[in-house]
């Protein structure tokens, strides 16, 4: 799998842009705030319709543009594809393209063409808060299981209108009339992502202990474990099972939700907690063990989601080798034993031996 063509018109600060890349490695060189994070942004949405900077369409769009418009030509699934997006500002909604095709949603897009993204904030996600940790684990779910897209969407739209129902019960009390439907539903939305997460960071765990025994040299033992609501003692039970769960729990928080107007049970809760011989990362890790626990995170995500779909996730690195030390620089660089890589970074001196240089400057290659 690979990314041989990228076009961008009203893209983020390119105005217009061509560019062809190598199968192997692109190492992509500038100054900072010159476009480089943009490009990798831009690469990372074509494959799966989310940007990891974003909160809104219209942050893509170039200032002052009325569309913005991404188109990759790749080799995927033993085949040449194409894939072509055009974003609006506002409320309009976005289109999507296939071959030609118009599709209804990105989630037609699963496997075509696959990323994983490792940038300086991922080095301290396992020192953030919860949130931080489960965009992570939502964003590569979202690429390996369609379903999961869908899911936690519902259950975004649902605990949205739940919380609203919560903050306007006091001037409007016949709310809470609808109010045990949303939680019947918000619970088996719910127990359907929990069952995902628990499968998911399962296999996530058991492959970045075996790249972070490597990256030890087998001096520690890495485990991760899935934190979900306390009522679930086993997140591998059925989905009925796992919506009873949610529902003794938000049972017993439904006082205290009324009285502070706030959803405080369920997944949108989740965590997941990484110890290395024993010992909780978060609370008592140095900076080196909690950078290497999080490269082999990210390093066990590609393998998970090469398994997956049979094809080598690209893999996007932005600006993080010139926050590792020469040690874990190499570490990382020998695992790009295969596929094709991107390299954002300002010292292009450092890394010159690696496949193809593409230079930005303000939005434009050089």
């Amino acid at each position: 799998m690979n990314l041989r063509r990228l076009s961008l018109r009203n893209f983020r600060s390119y105005a217009q842009a061509e560019l062809e890349f190598d199968p192997g490695v692109n190492l992509i060189v500038g100054d900072n705030a010159q476009g480089k994070t943009n490009l990798l942004e831009a690469i990372a949405y074509l494959g799966s319709g989310k940007s990891f900077r974003a909160q809104r369409t219209g942050e893509m769009i170039r200032f002052g543009a009325d569309f913005s418009e991404l188109q990759g030509e790749l080799f995927s699934q033993e085949r040449e594809q194409k894939i072509r997006f055009l974003l609006f500002p506002g409320s309009r909604p976005r289109q999507i393209f296939r071959n030609g095709a118009k599709k209804k949603s990105a989630q037609e897009l699963a496997g075509v063409l696959p990323t994983v993204l490792f940038c300086p904030e991922d080095l301290m996600v396992l020192k953030a808060g919860a949130a931080q940790r489960r965009r992570f684990g939502d964003f590569a779910l979202c690429q390996l299981r369609p379903n999961y897209d869908a899911a936690l969407t519902e259950y975004n739209r649902i605990l949205e209108q739940k919380s609203r129902i919560l903050r306007d019960h006091f001037d409007h009390p016949s709310l809470l009339e609808v109010l045990p439907e949303y939680n019947t539903r918000l619970c088996q939305v719910g127990a359907l992502l929990i069952s995902y997460r628990a499968r998911f960071y399962q296999g996530l765990g058991k492959a970045a202990a075996e790249y972070h025994s490597q990256f030890s040299g087998g001096a520690e033992e890495f485990f991760l474990e899935y934190k979900t609501v306390s009522t679930v003692k086993d997140p591998f039970a059925p989905v009925p099972e796992l919506t009873q769960n949610l529902m003794d729990h938000l049972q017993s928080h439904s006082r205290a939700e009324l009285e502070t107007a706030q959803c405080l049970t369920g997944p949108h809760k989740d965590d997941f907690t990484v110890s290395l011989s024993g010992v909780d990362l978060k609370t008592y890790g140095s900076q080196g063990q909690t950078r290497t626990a999080s490269i082999s995170l990210k390093l066990a995500q590609r393998t998970l989601m090469g398994r997956e779909w049979g094809e080598e996730p690209v893999l996007l690195l932005d600006d993080v080798l010139s926050e590792l030390d020469p040690g874990r620089q190499d570490f990382v660089l020998n695992q790009i034993v295969s596929g094709q890589v991107f390299i954002t970074c300002c010292e292009p001196g450092r890394f010159t031996r690696l496949g193809k240089n593409i230079h930005i400057q303000k939005g434009n290659v050089i």
